[in-house]
């Protein structure tokens, strides 16, 4: 029997999927569960600095590399991070529609992208926090991004929401929720990934 990928077929997204998302993403930046182990805590950081260098860096297969098979990439459009199922997202994008982004971005016909955008990150406050499941965790984030475009300078910021989930002996990313302090305002045109 043939395996699905989540290239082809988006099979893993589900109703139970979507709740088990906005679940995980509701309550659970408590104190008490702040991790702090100091090599857990190492191996976070350094994850998250590996994808906003990967991001800058314009590195998009292997920014990818780093999210488990099973992944989402999530904008919400209100400041309450809200449900996908039932609000409109700047962005909400499962694997296969990832992998479409990106074939985007790196052929020829992608005007908004031509010339490239050049990108700067800077993150601050990474906290991760235990959930209730053993392999996953969770990891906040500030972040400021400055995008130059075309003689043009945009500038986003708020905090990342990242779910980590443990393979093998390192932590790869299942859930990044972007939570913009503008989010309910104008975006014009989002052609990076935050």
């Amino acid at each position: 029997m043939k395996r699905e990928t989540p290239s082809q077929k988006s099979y893993y997204v589900s109703d139970e999927w979507y709740q088990s998302l906005v679940d995980g993403y509701q309550d659970w930046q408590h104190p008490e569960a702040e991790i702090t182990d100091l090599n857990t805590r190492d191996l976070v950081r350094r994850l998250l600095e590996k994808e906003a260098c990967l991001l800058d860096e314009t590195r998009l297969d292997d920014w990818l590399a780093l999210y488990v098979p099973e992944c989402a990439y999530w904008v919400p459009a209100s400041l309450n991070q809200g449900d996908p199922r039932k609000e409109i997202a700047v962005c909400f994008d499962d694997r296969r529609r990832l992998e479409d982004r990106i074939f985007r971005l790196q052929n020829d016909f992608a005007w908004s992208q031509r010339p490239a955008s050049r990108t700067a990150r800077i993150l601050s406050g990474i906290t991760a926090y235990q959930s209730k499941y053993e392999e996953v965790i969770m990891v906040r984030s500030s972040f400021f991004t400055t995008e130059f475009h075309d003689g043009d300078w945009r500038k986003y910021t708020g905090w990342y929401g990242h779910r980590l989930r443990k393979s093998s002996e390192n932590w790869l990313i299942e859930v990044k929720q972007v939570n913009l302090i503008d989010c309910d305002q104008n975006l014009r045109n989002l052609s990076v990934i935050l």
